[in-house]
């Protein structure tokens, strides 16, 4: 039995600040039929950007491009459009990157739940992968390899006290993103940030909406999971798949990865055709489950 493609059931706003740019932005949701996610840059005259794996690209962030315009910080809404099973969207900004809340997905889970999801009238199609693929680059590495379901690895090593060596893995259902990767937050270093001011980053970053660390520990406690470090990681990882533009059935192990690996290993997965086939019967979990 297939499933259908969704969108929201009426319009929802959230406004922030951006992580890097430190400008204040209004992010809307509007319902769509059209069968895609379009962002639209309301600042620029409505310049669109559709969602799409070769307009991504790394800075930090993952950040979307149609020639000078560019819609930066996009992975926390996306993983939650994704895990929400939403493929009907029109995503409208006033500035150029998605404001970054508490620096988790947390912000955007209650902000579908606002909405609600309406079922079109086309099919859901997803990608199953067929046969392995990998991306290496400096001993870090991703691959996509068969699975019935959407099951993820993910594994970390910072030589830091309080992060060392951490995995987190599973099957990506819809109640454990809620409740175990869409609220862990972004981190970083207070030894990074003067380089990355330097370089236009981190400008509305803020004890607020990111896990800061010096060389002992964490500026700015508590935690949220004592692995809040590679959850984080698994949720930046899932907004990168949804660039695939479709639900993924196969198993994502990542070792040492981050956003430019992670599109590394989409754009290797999707344009070496004979490793995926598309698939209409057969859906992850968290798309079956109950909203």
């Amino acid at each position: 039995m297939g499933l259908k493609k969704r969108t929201i059931q009426k319009e929802v706003t959230f406004s922030g600040v951006g992580v890097h740019t430190g400008r204040k932005v209004t992010l809307r949701l509007k319902p769509s039929s059209s069968g895609r996610i379009i962002f639209r840059r309301l600042d620029l005259g409505g310049e669109e950007i559709d969602l799409d794996y070769r307009k991504a690209k790394a800075e930090n962030s993952s950040l979307l491009q149609r020639n000078s315009t560019v819609i930066r910080t996009v992975e926390h809404l996306l993983a939650t459009l994704y895990v929400f099973g939403l493929d009907s969207l029109e995503i409208e900004l006033d500035g150029e990157e998605i404001p970054v809340g508490d620096g988790s997905s947390r912000p955007f889970v209650d902000l579908m739940e606002q909405a609600g999801l309406v079922f079109l009238a086309e099919e859901k199609r997803v990608i199953r992968v067929k046969r392995t693929v990998r991306v290496e680059n400096n001993g870090a590495w991703i691959s996509f390899s068969p699975d019935s379901d959407l099951y993820l690895l993910y594994t970390i090593d910072y030589p830091h006290p309080l992060i060392g060596t951490q995995r987190y893995q599973g099957y990506l259902g819809l109640k454990k993103f809620k409740e175990e990767i869409a609220p862990a937050r972004t981190f970083g270093f207070l030894r990074d940030v003067p380089a990355m001011l330097a370089r236009g980053l981190a400008r509305g970053g803020s004890l607020e909406n990111a896990i800061i660390l010096d060389d002992r520990g964490i500026v700015n406690p508590p935690l949220r999971f004592p692995d809040e470090f590679v959850r984080h990681k698994v949720l930046d990882l899932i907004g990168d798949l949804a660039l695939c533009g479709r639900p993924l059935l196969g198993r994502v192990e990542v070792s040492r990865g981050g956003h430019r690996l992670h599109q590394a290993g989409v754009k290797a997965l999707l344009e070496d055709k004979a490793s995926w086939e598309e698939d209409e019967a057969s859906f992850p979990t968290f798309l079956t489950e109950s909203f």
